[in-house]
């Protein structure tokens, strides 16, 4: 068998073994989901979207168990962040040992060991042969929120670029530069002002309409950009892009801001996105998978760019003493075996979405890299998307046990737990073949 092997975590036998998955013996929502989604849902913020009513109570490697005894596997690892799969037994080791020494002490105001050794990690493992520094942080969109205040001050300028399409984040500063859909803004206005947007994947309008008619790139403290667009729809731009965003940033000296937030943390089947691209960026930010899903984000940049003085940004968690034990020990299993697993299963898993495309008639355009990959789904007659199919789809396999999520305006994602093996791979996209083919019936 190719990938993950048994005694390495893959959600087979072990000490917080839950069992095989699919498992449904109750059809969702059960009985104990429904009385917890009727308290959930009195008090609870409305601004939470739930595609479908899965009420957890444990999970292990790709295994997520509902309070009904369902088990499922996991095709979305909590939105790509538990990279080294559920309750990864290292990754709790790691959590508890520290817990039971230092749980907060503020790295923002005193020192300590665990932070200090996952920065230095941090510099290691980013692209670029140059000195760097890092900023710890709670979340992606902190990361993104704090790379604006810094590129703003190291640059003397007040203008960003970022992408239609893009998705940095819900927080007021992060929000002005996602683009993906316009209900996450409705409502919030003014939101930081001076950020422009282009299309994705192509510099033509930067160049001869913004650079022209617009502002002058003198003006442009940095270019935000995800080297694959997330929650826009896994949008992968061609080989050529990056390149050439590197090259004009390096042109007019602005900072270049590589999002790896949902596409970092070895998902891809590198460590991070950009690579594929041979592409260095001046800052890369990374969250999601660093730390198996404790909260923690960071930033990480050229010296030369982080070069505010003491007390220009500072965060009483970030840098969590857990967070970094816990990110020091996904890392560590990202390097030793996941990141290849995604490597080595990603072209797997496309190969055998491919083939259900083919037979089924309503998946197109099937594309990624490492366990970074979506489809869209369209109309058998036609090829138009079709948003509505997408979610009876995604609904009738979570019935049948399957998790999975939608991204952009009529596309799947697969960002299963980069511990998964072929042979949950492959039972996985039997049971969306089965769901697809009750939706199409």
């Amino acid at each position: 068998m190719l990938g993950i092997k048994d005694s390495e975590h893959s959600g087979q036998p072990g000490d917080g073994w839950i069992g095989p998955a699919p498992s449904i013996d109750t059809p969702p929502p059960g009985p104990r989901a429904r009385l917890l989604i009727d308290r959930d849902e009195r008090c609870t913020s409305p601004s939470n979207t739930r595609d479908y009513p899965l009420v957890v109570r444990r999970a292990y490697g790709s295994v997520v168990e509902d309070v009904d005894g369902n088990r499922y596997l996991d095709f979305a690892a909590g939105i790509a962040v538990c990279s080294t799969g559920h309750s990864h037994p290292k990754v709790v080791s790691a959590i508890q040992e520290q817990a039971a020494s230092l749980i907060h002490i503020c790295g923002s105001d005193f020192y300590y060991e665990p932070m200090i050794r996952l920065c230095e990690k941090l510099t290691a493992i980013t692209p670029g042969d140059f000195p760097k520094r890092v900023l710890l942080t709670n979340s992606g969109s902190e990361a993104v929120e704090a790379a604006i205040k810094m590129c703003r001050r190291h640059t003397h300028r007040k203008r960003i670029i970022a992408f239609y399409g893009a998705f940095h984040g819900r927080t007021m500063g992060a929000l002005a530069l996602t683009s993906s859909k316009a209900t996450q803004k409705v409502g919030f206005g003014p939101l930081i002002p001076m950020v422009s947007h282009v299309p994705y994947g192509t510099l033509d309008a930067l160049r001869d309409t913004i650079f022209k008619q617009q502002l002058d790139p003198g003006e442009v403290a940095a270019i935000f950009v995800e080297p694959i667009q997330g929650e826009g729809g896994y949008v992968f731009p061609d080989a050529s892009f990056l390149p050439e965003l590197r090259a004009l940033c390096d042109e007019h000296k602005i900072v270049m801001v590589c999002d790896e937030i949902q596409s970092g943390a070895g998902r891809t089947g590198k460590m991070y996105a950009c690579e594929h691209y041979d592409v260095v960026p001046d800052v890369l930010l990374t969250a999601k998978g660093l730390a198996s899903g404790m909260p923690l984000g960071a930033v990480v940049a050229r010296e030369t760019v982080m070069d505010w003085p003491p007390g220009a940004q500072g965060s009483t968690y970030g840098g969590n003493p857990i967070c970094c034990a816990a990110a020091l020990a996904t890392l560590d299993l990202i390097e030793s075996s996941f990141m290849n697993n995604a490597a080595t299963l990603g072209p797997h898993m496309q190969k055998r979405l491919i083939v259900i495309a083919e037979k089924r008639k309503v998946f197109a355009n099937v594309r990624g890299l490492g366990f970074m990959v979506a489809v869209d789904v369209v109309h058998r007659q036609g090829g138009k998307p079709d948003a509505a199919k997408r979610l009876r789809i995604c609904k009738e396999a979570f019935t049948r046990g399957l998790i999975l999520l939608p991204c952009g305006d009529h596309s799947i994602r697969f960002c299963p737990p980069l511990c998964i093996n072929q042979t949950q791979l492959d039972v996985g996209l039997d049971v969306l073949d089965e769901a697809i083919a009750t939706v199409t019936r």
